[in-house]
């Protein structure tokens, strides 16, 4: 079973033991979000930096706001961080829709959508080795992984379908049930196909957790809520996380039985225990009780 987790910014002094400790687990990814106005750390240096601490498990941006940055620099970073890390890096890719993230880096938010489309052919271009223009060259180094590390879209809209078809090798659905989930997947399958592509794209379900003493969870539920406010959705999205086993197995196996190939489970608990907890959880038939905090 292939289940992933997602890194809590609450304390980020913590992931080093947080991704030593899922892989020594058998999480198959740890992912880190993505902000500007805000105080998590920086996706790709965390994840640099957890790429040297870590030997096997894959490397996720869960997701980058990818017009946020310089495109020819990212391309840059992607394929370094693929490079050193083995190939174990997935560059998971969003547009966002937070204004002061876009205020802060001069971007409009109104065309972030054909902002990426326009980078995706950039990157796309830089990766495959091809000077950059006619006075530009090539813009190493190459990247582990042929054509540039694996590329997951996150989103709802229909755009993000056709992102996926043409220039993605998969998707990454984020607090959808199941049934919308579904229909989520399928219309990625079919613009796939329609596309010509071959083999079939990657499908990542994502899930908001957190286990443990009501002291543990009233703290996700803290951090769940300054992430995502002054969102309209706010509170439906606080309510939506899943603190107990059996939610989380409900889940897990509800996705899989619509075709997930990954299950990622983010953690907005910062304590480093919800690894094992959680790992109990998927992994194991055994209920343990939780340790007194």
């Amino acid at each position: 079973m292939s289940v992933g987790l997602g890194l809590p910014i609450g304390d980020p002094a913590q992931l080093l033991s947080w991704a030593r400790r899922a892989e020594a687990a058998p999480f198959t990814t740890v992912a880190l979000l993505d902000r500007l106005v805000f105080g998590n750390p920086e996706p790709l240096i965390t994840l640099a930096t957890l790429a040297g601490a870590t030997s096997r498990i894959r490397l996720q941006t869960e997701v980058l706001l990818a017009p946020l940055h310089r495109t020819t620099l990212l391309a840059k970073q992607a394929a370094t961080l693929d490079l050193l890390s083995g190939s174990r890096f997935t560059l998971g890719i969003g547009i966002g829709g937070r204004v002061d993230d876009y205020l802060a880096t001069g971007v409009d938010v109104r065309t972030r959508g054909r902002r990426l489309d326009e980078q995706m052919a950039t990157l796309r271009h830089i990766w495959s080795g091809e000077p950059l223009s006619e006075d530009v060259g090539p813009i190493g180094p190459a990247p582990a992984r042929p054509g540039g590390p694996e590329v997951l879209f996150g989103g709802f809209v229909p755009a993000v379908v056709e992102r996926v078809a043409r220039w993605g090798d998969g998707f990454l659905g984020a607090a959808l049930p199941p049934r919308q989930m579904d229909g989520m997947f399928r219309q990625v399958e079919t613009a796939w196909s329609r596309a010509g592509r071959t083999g079939r794209p990657r499908l990542l379900a994502q899930v908001n957790v957190a286990l443990g003493p009501e002291a543990t969870l009233d703290r996700a539920r803290q951090e769940l809520r300054a992430y995502y406010q002054p969102a309209d959705h706010t509170e439906h999205v606080v309510k939506g996380l899943l603190t107990t086993r059996a939610q989380i197995r409900e889940a897990v196996a509800a996705y899989r039985a619509i075709g997930a190939d990954e299950v990622m489970l983010y953690c907005w608990s910062p304590d480093p225990d919800q690894v094992e907890r959680l790992a109990d959880t998927v992994f194991t038939a055994e209920e343990p009780p939780f340790a007194a905090e």
